[in-house]
């Protein structure tokens, strides 16, 4: 776009050729980062768990400017605008094309019938992601006579996807500070050991991992015996993954037992290189270490198509083998430039030229993800940023298309012209007609039916489908993520598919059918590709099953925070989805929970299972008995001639304990409290004359046994032998409560209630961050927030739009490759953690042959 007319000539950046490039280039001011408050709407967002609330604060007052909206710049307005800014600029100076409705999700037919400009057509749609960010508009025309110098006040990031190539470029200024280089919570780790020593040695507790680097810092508490290092703080050596020393320990007392070992999390400085250095010595994230010559050859090959730009005017042209022979001399020249060279790929720079003017929809996806984040880190100096050069290609998608004709890739004058370019009509005919079944439209889901809408795949003119299934409610938490829903959409049932298929932005792009059904999953399946985006392992195996069962291929994907995944398992070739297990989750065990809990995680459990206990089970279980022995006088009869009537004693004690007025909640919850936190003062003014009249009994030590064995689970009180004493009392608690006409209808009745984290307003977290808090208290734990209580009381996973689109972009790929029939060897898994940033592509593992030796017999006898 025209704003790199501020880089030197050697680096012109595309010209505003109409075709389905996409260049986008982002501007942050370089000024001091406000704290304020974000916007209520994300009071409940998963994302605070990825930023915080500091860092939220800070992009609720921090301004965007973003030129260029092609498909790659509508990808990052849209990943922008979700997580919360305060304002964005949008600019360009184009006008909608045929070309753009195949790349840009937010154009549709009627705007380039009517020529309108593409940042006036974008414009209210990205602002309706979100009404807390202001969403402005600029179609100056930026050239080389126009005075750029202000940027020198902002942070610098600038993209571009040539067909089947793309980089990332990033300048932060000479000093950069970040907060949080990782994101991932201070570790704490348990002492088993301390040598008194020059240096001190720390052992683990149970020989764990610690996690640490040398270098950095860490703090101490609870320690015995050596109690001098208490609140004070050491630079660590890492000695092996379960030991590390701490300095000089031979002048402290001897250690003796305890300790809990915490992680200073510290910010750190980043130093960036002006693009007139980068340009000849770049510094590049390498991605695939199976070709980490890659980026080089990328880089030079970019370059030279910016050198080519610049002479000609244009683009090279589909299919022209001069231009194609041009590129690739210009590729050489600038190669003999660089200080670091990496032999030129011809391939490489052939394909290149063939597919510029294209644009392959996934990957302007998954480059949206990974930029938007560096946007977001330059706002608020949370987490790494890229240094400098990220580049990524698309090469295996185009190996198995060598011999395709050159015909195939011109334009027909459609939507899907820019996608022509790059795979070919008949490749694109192929996903036209094919049919996909979704298990899942959460975020992933919704960027995957918006990657597949421009792709074309499920064409119901060409007798493809799309099959998506959904049973979740909306949740306000998901509007920051998922960017097909709308406020209005929140808690409407079972819909969540047809809500996002629904929409004008899909029906104008692409015509599909809709199933929405999991009958699916069990009976006759026909589609030609499954794909995941859940969470929930039942339905994963379920998923996983069926597809081995029809030979389908299954890609599956997921992401936690900035962290993503993706998973691609075809038939025949790749080793399927259960042929390496992940391990099991790691349970509190129940002796712990119960008596010797040493985290905030342990009492956190524990109040949820009080929760689930007094709330769920308890009265499920009276509901039940209720349910079987119709009155309490029959009951009592039956339990008077000494009959065992299972869960009698406990659904007993539950009525006649069964509160009927305010004041007798309080005096019941006055009475748990002494039960479970043992004499500590309330503070709550406004209960106190109702607990002031309960009558506490004289407190006695219990006589339970504590356990003590790590492998007991929790004991099933139904099933639980009942004493004679307890059964004489159950009896007289029966027959006070049917004198006191206290055994109607109404009252065998419990109305259970399942647990809610996303309703704020019925008090769920808010009972369990409390007991939990007061459980921490009396154990001298540090007592957690009830962001954090939700979270992990929940199960809530964090996540961020970036990587969704990052993720669901990847998978977009790997589908073509399916689709295409591409080799074994073309198929890429990926890991990433965008805050690092760290991004790995890995070869799949292949499908595990077994070679019967009785067919090989009979062969030969044959």
């Amino acid at each position: 776009m025209p704003i790199k007319t501020l880089m030197p000539m050697t680096y012109p950046g595309p010209r505003s050729a109409a075709t389905g490039v996409s260049s986008v280039n982002v501007a942050v001011p370089r000024i001091p980062r406000p704290r304020n408050h974000f916007p209520p709407n994300f009071l409940a967002s998963r994302q605070r768990y990825v930023l915080g609330d500091s860092a939220m604060q800070q992009m609720a007052q921090s301004h965007v400017f973003l030129s260029g909206m092609g498909g790659l710049g509508v990808e990052m307005a849209k990943n922008i605008v979700l997580a919360g800014v305060k304002a964005v600029t949008v600019h360009d100076t184009k006008k909608c094309e045929t070309w753009d409705l195949g790349t840009n999700f937010f154009i549709h037919e009627d705007d380039v019938l009517n020529r309108r400009k593409r940042v006036e057509t974008v414009y209210p749609r990205i602002a309706e992601l979100n009404p807390y960010v202001q969403v402005n508009i600029s179609t100056a025309s930026i050239d080389t006579t126009t005075d750029l110098s202000f940027l020198k006040q902002y942070q610098f990031i600038s993209t571009d996807v040539y067909g089947i190539c793309s980089r990332v470029f990033c300048d932060f200024g000479e000093q950069f500070e970040v907060s949080d280089p990782t994101g991932e919570e201070p570790k704490e780790i348990f002492v088993q050991n301390i040598t008194q020593s020059n240096p001190g040695v720390v052992t683990c507790m149970d020989n764990r991992n610690h996690g640490l680097q040398s270098g950095q810092l860490v703090t101490f508490r609870e320690v015995n015996g050596m109690s001098e290092l208490n609140g004070t703080t050491r630079q660590i050596t890492a000695l092996s993954p379960y030991t590390f020393s701490i300095g000089d320990t031979s002048h402290l007392e001897a250690y003796t037992h305890g300790g809990i070992i915490v992680q200073i999390k510290s910010s750190k400085t980043f130093c960036f290189e002006k693009l007139e250095k980068q340009l000849s010595d770049p510094s590049c994230l390498i991605v695939d270490f199976s070709k980490p010559e890659a980026p080089l050859q990328i880089h030079a090959a970019l370059l030279a198509m910016d050198m080519f730009q610049e002479q000609h005017q244009r683009m090279p042209a589909i299919g022209c083998l001069q231009d194609a022979e041009l590129l690739l001399k210009l590729t050489k020249e600038v190669n003999t430039t660089l200080v670091n060279k990496a032999d030129v790929n011809e391939d490489l720079v052939k394909w290149v030229s063939r597919t510029a003017k294209g644009s392959l929809p996934p990957l302007a996806a998954a480059v949206g993800g990974i930029a938007s984040q560096e946007v977001l880190k330059a706002l608020t100096g949370k987490f790494a940023p890229l240094q400098q050069w990220f580049y990524f290609d698309a090469l295996e998608v185009v190996k198995a298309l060598e011999t395709t004709t050159c015909e195939e890739f011109f334009p027909r004058g459609d939507r899907y012209d820019a996608l022509r370019a790059c795979i070919g009509e008949t490749m694109c005919q192929k996903l036209h007609q094919l049919k996909v079944f979704i298990v899942g439209c959460g975020a992933i889901g919704c960027e995957m039916l918006k990657n597949f809408a421009l792709l074309g795949v499920g064409l119901g003119s060409s007798s493809g489908m799309i099959a998506v299934t959904d049973p979740d409610l909306i949740e306000k938490s998901n509007l920051n993520r998922q960017f097909l829903f709308r406020p209005h959409h929140i808690q409407v049932a079972n819909i969540c598919s047809k809500m996002a298929c629904n929409t004008r932005l899909l029906k104008s792009v692409a015509y599909m059918l809709l199933v929405h059904s999991m009958k699916m999953v069990h009976h006759d399946f026909s589609a030609d590709v499954i794909e995941l985006k859940i969470n929930n392992k039942v339905h994963v195996n379920l998923a996983w099953c069926r597809s081995v069962s029809n030979q389908r291929p299954l890609l599956d994907s997921g992401t936690m925070g900035t962290k993503g995944h993706t998973e691609v398992i075809v038939p025949n070739l790749t080793e399927s989805y259960n042929s390496h297990r992940d391990p099991p989750e790691e349970e509190i065990p129940f002796c712990t929970l119960k008596s010797f809990p040493a985290v905030i995680e342990h009492t956190i459990q524990w109040a949820r299972d009080k929760f689930e206990s007094s709330f769920t089970h308890k009265p499920s279980i009276y509901n039940k008995f209720w349910q079987i022995y119709s009155s309490a006088e029959e009951v009592l009869q039956r339990m008077q001639s000494r009959e065992s009537l299972e869960g009698s004693f406990q659904v007993v004690k539950l009525l006649s304990r069964r509160p009927t007025h305010w004041s007798q909640c309080v005096t019941l919850a006055r009475l748990k409290f002494e039960k479970y936190f043992k004499r500590k003062d309330l503070s709550h003014e406004t209960i106190f004359q109702i607990v002031s009249d309960v009558k506490i009994p004289e407190y006695k030590p219990s006589e339970k046994k504590i356990e003590t064995d790590e492998s007991a689970r929790k004991p099933d009180q139904t099933k639980l032998a009942v004493s004679s004493e307890e059964e004489r009392e159950a009896i007289s608690q029966l027959e006070k409560a049917i004198a006191a006409a206290a055994v109607t209808k109404d009252h065998l009745q419990m109305t259970p209630v399942s647990f809610e984290k996303d309703d704020d307003r019925n008090g769920h977290i808010d009972f369990i961050t409390a007991a939990s808090n007061l459980r921490a208290r009396m154990y001298n734990i540090e007592a957690a927030d009830r962001l954090k209580t939700k979270r992990i009381a929940g199960k809530i996973i964090p996540a961020i739009a970036t990587s969704t689109a990052a993720v669901s972009g990847l998978v977009g790929l790997e589908l073509i490759k399916v689709v295409g029939g591409c080799s074994f060897d073309s198929f890429k898994n990926c890991f990433f953690n965008l805050a690092i940033p760290i991004i790995v592509f890995t070869e799949t593992a292949e499908v595990k042959r077994t070679q019967i030796r009785y067919e090989q017999k009979r062969l030969e006898s044959s």
